[in-house]
């Protein structure tokens, strides 16, 4: 599929910004391949602004190819003749040389690359904001980033010399799985689930799956040829934001195949459980682990926690491609996935499909009438886990099962999850509703009254 695609409501408020009468402080963040540039591109389509992505390089060589973009979309030659003295002297020069109407647009993305060349810009940033472009009206600068840790600690965190300053940030994150189907508009729901489940929300792997084929052909195709773009991208992404990458991989290595304690993930890396909080807490600074815990009405017990792999495409790339590097290596694509992927697939997607489920909740929420505040999740204990818990300002709790594979009766699953309520430690008053989450209707037919039944249909088809 080509075109830009969903982000409606992220254009309307850099739109506003840049329409506005005052000049605006924005700041643009969130992980690698989630569509921050293209949305920046097309946000400044049709208006006077500078484009520039920083690297790794010296601060002179930034700043001297700063200035000759600025040259060619201001139409001031001599700007790209001059030899800035600074940062602060090059930003200047071009908001000086800007005589156009509105404001100018300057754009500044990867700006972890550029700080980290030139550890004084954010000082320099925020002596320009400060003493020139607030008042002028003239100024829209636009601080784009990828290192969610570094863009909230160092751009946005309180001892950052840009704190307060922002007018406007947006954490861009992933498609949903709505809007993930937008890629895929002619295929079957249950397609544009097991799509999901691969690639995620992630803008550019959606487009990397072709929708003439079919899933599986896409999975063969996309992430078993050694020359096809997905095969190593995960090697690509962890290679450029880290260093001991070793260590990172038998980290993912080991939540993708099932450990989720910090005792587990030790025991099956050999990292010692005192040095996994720096390496757990790097990548979830880049947005591919997060902490879990089992979600019930009083605080979270810190003790009790679950380590999750949040990007689909390392998760599925840990659990099935990394593990099996050398097999893949020596089989055509066709047999490493008929012999090492396709008989573990089902399984595998009904771990998808318990966090599709809990992503779809608030939308049946909302379809349902119900507009009472709200927390989603999933509970455990040493006895039971329950995949869905929603928890509701109105007093009610709503427990789920989920189901990917065939359900040969309606009775039998909901005698699991009935077993598994009283283990929920809901307060008193509560009134518990029970949700059964299934791929197909057929399932719901012997239901039992009161109880509320969803299939992939009702998932994709809310409204």
């Amino acid at each position: 599929m080509s075109g830009f695609v969903g982000r409606e409501d992220e254009l309307k408020r850099l739109a506003t910004a840049y329409d506005s009468p005052q000049s605006e402080f924005v700041v643009v963040y969130g992980r690698r391949r989630v569509g921050k540039t293209e949305l920046l591109l097309r946000s400044i389509r049709e208006r006077p602004a500078i484009y520039y992505v920083g690297k790794t390089s010296t601060p002179m060589l930034q700043m001297r190819e700063f200035l000759q973009e600025s040259a060619r979309v201001l139409d001031e030659p001599l700007l790209a003749e001059i030899e800035p003295k600074s940062w602060k002297h090059a930003l200047q020069l071009v908001a000086d040389r800007f005589s156009g109407e509105g404001k100018l647009v300057i754009v500044l993305d990867e700006f972890q690359w550029m700080a980290g060349a030139s550890p004084e810009l954010p000082s320099e940033l925020q002596q320009l904001w400060d003493r020139s472009w607030k008042g002028s009206g003239r100024i829209a600068v636009v601080l784009c980033g990828s290192f969610i840790g570094f863009m909230e600690r160092d751009v946005l965190g309180r001892n950052s010399p840009l704190f307060g300053r922002r007018t406007l940030q947006i954490r861009l994150q992933p498609f949903g799985y709505l809007d993930a189907a937008r890629f895929f508009p002619r295929w079957s729901n249950l397609e544009r689930a097991r799509a999901y489940f691969v690639c995620g929300g992630i803008p550019w792997y959606l487009r990397a799956f072709d929708p003439g084929r079919s899933v599986d052909q896409n999975i063969t195709e996309q992430l078993l040829d050694e020359f096809s773009p997905l095969h190593r991208e995960p090697e690509f992404l962890l290679r450029e934001e880290l260093r001991e990458v070793e260590n990172y991989y038998a980290v993912l290595r080991a939540v993708a195949s099932g450990s989720r304690t910090s005792a587990q993930i030790a025991s099956q890396t050999g990292i010692p459980e005192r040095s996994l909080h720096y390496y757990v807490g790097q990548l979830a600074g880049l947005g591919y682990i997060a902490k879990r815990h089992p979600l019930t009405a009083g605080r979270p017990n810190a003790r009790v926690v679950r380590y999750a792999l949040e990007d689909p495409l390392l998760r599925f790339w840990f659990r099935f491609v990394f593990p099996n590097n050398s097999f893949i290596g020596r089989a055509t694509p066709r047999e490493a996935f008929a012999q090492r992927i396709r008989p573990e697939l089902p399984a595998y997607e009904g771990g998808c499909f318990e966090r599709l489920c809990r992503e779809a909740l608030p939308r049946l929420y909302a379809a349902e009438g119900i507009t009472d505040d709200f927390e989603i999740g999933e509970y455990w204990n040493r006895d039971v886990q329950i995949d869905l818990v929603g928890r509701r300002g109105d007093g009610w709790v709503d427990l789920g099962e989920c189901k990917w594979g065939t359900v040969r009766s309606a009775t039998g699953l909901q005698r699991e999850l009935d077993a598994k309520v009283p283990h929920y430690p809901a307060p008193t008053g509560t009134t518990v509703q029970r949700r059964f989450f299934v791929r197909s209707k057929a399932t719901r037919l012997k239901a039992r009254a009161g109880d509320r039944w969803h299939d992939l249909d009702d998932l994709y088809d809310v409204d």
